[in-house]
């Protein structure tokens, strides 16, 4: 283990700290998301089959579902249920193969994108392959390729790079359609030992992060049964359905933001949309009108930074929560006794029943991966 006073910390050092005043109570029910449709010309009837691309049957052929027809004027009770976006397609119905998408790939591309086909969880590759296809992300990579960021092997001790390359996309391993949670962070922690690819969490061995630290007591005043572990891995919220996201996804060691403005930042917003759009598909609601297509998450956004992340959200179909940092420098401006875990919770139980919650307070289950 590192000696606990070479850890460092960025956002326990940054010298100005902006506060975003908490809202935690702005999280009002309303329709399941707003959708505005114009039409031109000709006005035909859709059908429920027309609405989703893929879906369709052969012209000649019924398919075996009773079709319901709505016309763009007309109403039904179950038109903002099904038609969540215009066009959006169930996640569980998006086709993709992996071994097809990378034969698609131009042979330069190849190399450097097998990180992301490696490592990247398949929920989110099938949503995000034409983003890494885009040019900036290809120039991001060219740019890590030349850092030594090249595959999952590469080691961080070596290359100087935070996280390692394998956990580059650590936060991926919450299913897509199984978020319930947004933490969105800064930048990974810049020290060795520290980033795993988990947004305010290290791994066990490292000492707990005073951010963390502020974390867990606030964890404490809201569920007062709950013991800080004596660790900093959060792994078990991320089996849990809490996507804990960072801005920029990698660091040069010892150099906080290095990587900042190299494209991750455009990736990291694409992947918020994405969580808009599909964060938590997969849960249970009760209603199949509305399966595979996201009814809503809570983001908690603690500081300016992160606030500006989700500002463009729609706040009746999410949960969004702000407050200060929740480090040192900021953390009794607002963060500590925001009321945000047990906020969420309620919320979530609302929307997705008692088994859409999150267990905030227990941290000890087994994780598979605990490596910086």
């Amino acid at each position: 283990m590192a000696d606990e006073k070479r850890v460092v910390y960025l956002e326990d050092v940054e010298s100005t700290v902006i506060s975003v005043q908490s809202n935690a109570l702005s999280g009002k029910e309303g329709t399941e998301d707003t959708v505005i449709a114009t039409t031109t010309g000709t006005k035909r009837q859709r059908t429920l089959m027309d609405m989703f691309p893929g879906s369709q049957t052969d012209k000649g052929s019924q398919p075996a579902a009773k079709k319901m027809k709505l016309t763009a004027s007309g109403s039904s009770s179950n038109l903002n249920k099904i038609t969540t976006r215009l066009g959006t397609q169930r996640l569980n119905s998006i086709p993709f193969s992996l071994s097809q998408y990378i034969a698609s790939l131009p042979e330069e591309h190849k190399d450097l994108l097998k990180l992301e086909c490696d490592c990247m969880g398949k929920s989110w590759l099938k949503v995000l392959k034409d983003e890494i296809k885009k040019p900036y992300f290809i120039s991001l990579k060219r740019f890590l390729w030349e850092e030594g960021v090249k595959g999952p092997s590469d080691s961080a001790k070596t290359l100087k790079v935070y996280p390692s390359p394998r956990n580059i996309y650590s936060w991926s391993n919450t299913p897509l359609g199984k978020v319930k949670v947004v933490i969105v962070g800064q930048d990974p922690y810049h020290g060795p030992n520290q980033a795993h690819g988990l947004c305010f969490s290290v791994p066990k061995g490292v000492a707990v992060p005073p951010s963390l630290r502020n974390i867990y007591a606030e964890i404490k005043a809201e569920y007062p049964a709950f013991e800080p572990p004596k660790h900093g891995n959060l792994a078990t919220w991320a089996d849990n359905g809490v996507l804990m996201l960072n801005t920029c996804l990698t660091v040069k060691a010892g150099q906080a933001g290095s990587h900042s403005g190299k494209g991750w930042e455009e990736f990291t917003d694409k992947v918020v949309d994405v969580v808009d759009r599909y964060g938590g598909a997969n849960l249970a609601n009760g209603d199949s009108d509305v399966s595979g297509i996201g009814r809503g998450v809570v983001f908690l956004a603690w500081g300016a930074w992160a606030a500006k992340r989700v500002a463009k959200l729609n706040e009746t179909k999410h949960l969004i929560l702000k407050s200060a940092h929740p480090s040192p420098f900021s953390a009794h401006k607002g963060f500590i006794g925001n009321g945000h875990f047990k906020t969420a919770n309620e919320w979530l139980e609302r929307r997705y029943g008692r088994e859409g919650t999150v267990d905030w307070c227990d941290l000890d289950k087994p994780v598979t991966d605990e490596s910086a």
